[in-house]
C-alpha cells in the first residue's frame, strides 16, 4: 500500500466537484501541484481542461498535464519535484493498464515516499486495484453486463494493476450497468471482492485496514462472495463506511 487513494467513478457533475475531489486536493497540501495523467488519444490537451476545470473549481491547486501518448509507456521520472498529488484520468481502461504495466512499483514507490495521495478517475480508478478489471462484458460467452461498456474487449478480462487498495474496482455502476460485471467476476472466482462505483462519487481509502469512506452524489456497491457460491451486493451513500480487506 502506498499513501491515500481516491476512487471516482466518472461523471462531470458540476454540483459534485467539491464533494468528489476535494478530499483529496486537502490531502496533496496546500495550493498542491497535481499532476494529471492521460492516455493522449489525439485529445489530451482537450481533455485535461476538463480536470482543470473540475480540480480548480474544487479548490486552491495548480494541474499539471502529463501526457502519455497511445501505445507509449508512463515514465514516473517525469512528474514535477513539486508533485502533491497524482491524478489518473479516464479513457480506454486497457490503454491505460498498458500505460502503466511497467511502472507498477516506480509508481508504489513514488507515492510512499514522498507521500503523495493518488486518485484515479474512471480507468484510473480501476487500475488502482491489484487485479483490475480492464474490461469485457461476456463471461463464457454469456452477456453480464452492455456492450458499450466493454472496453473494447469481449470475454471480461482481469489484468494486473498498481496494488493500492485491496478489491477490484468498476465504475459508471448505475450510468453504465456494470454493476453485473464486477458481480460476474466476483461469483466466478475472477476478483476475490470488489466496489462498483457511481458518477460522481468518491471512495477515499485512508490506510491499510482502515475504513472506507463514500462522498458525492451516488454510491459505491461492494461486491462479496456469497455463502455457498454467488456473489451478496451492498451499497453505501455519501457519508458511511465500510471495511474490505
Amino acid at each position: 500500500m502506498g499513501s491515500r487513494t481516491f476512487l471516482i467513478g466518472g461523471g462531470w457533475d458540476a454540483e459534485a466537484v467539491g464533494a468528489v475531489y476535494g478530499p483529496f486536493l486537502r490531502a496533496a497540501g496546500p495550493a498542491p501541484v497535481i499532476g494529471c495523467v492521460i492516455v493522449d488519444e489525439g485529445d489530451g490537451a482537450e481533455y485535461f481542461g476538463r480536470f482543470e476545470a473540475a480540480l480548480r473549481k474544487a479548490g486552491d491547486c495548480r494541474p499539471v498535464p502529463l501526457l502519455v501518448p497511445l501505445g507509449e509507456r508512463f515514465e514516473p521520472g517525469a512528474v514535477p519535484a513539486e508533485l502533491g498529488g497524482l491524478l489518473v484520468c479516464g479513457g480506454l481502461t486497457p490503454a491505460y493498464q498498458e500505460a502503466f504495466a511497467a511502472s507498477r512499483e516506480p509508481v508504489r514507490r513514488l507515492l510512499a515516499e514522498r507521500g503523495v495521495p493518488y486518485a484515479g478517475f474512471s480507468a484510473g480508478a480501476v487500475l488502482a486495484a491489484a487485479d483490475a478489471l480492464v474490461g469485457g462484458w461476456l463471461v463464457d460467452g454469456v452477456p453480464v453486463c452492455p456492450g458499450d461498456a466493454a472496453e473494447d474487449l469481449e470475454e471480461v478480462e482481469v489484468r494486473p494493476g498498481l496494488g493500492l487498495v485491496p478489491f477490484g474496482v468498476d465504475v459508471h455502476a448505475a450510468q453504465w450497468g456494470t454493476l453485473g460485471r464486477l458481480v460476474a467476476a466476483v461469483a466466478g472466482g475472477r476478483l476475490a471482492h470488489g466496489v462498483a462505483l457511481d458518477e460522481n462519487t468518491v471512495v477515499e481509502v485512508p490506510e491499510p485496514g482502515g475504513p472506507a469512506f463514500v462522498a458525492g452524489l451516488g454510491r459505491a456497491h461492494v461486491v462479496r462472495p456469497g455463502e455457498g457460491g454467488g456473489a451478496v451486493v451492498r451499497s453505501y451513500a455519501a457519508g458511511e463506511s465500510f471495511l474490505l480487506g
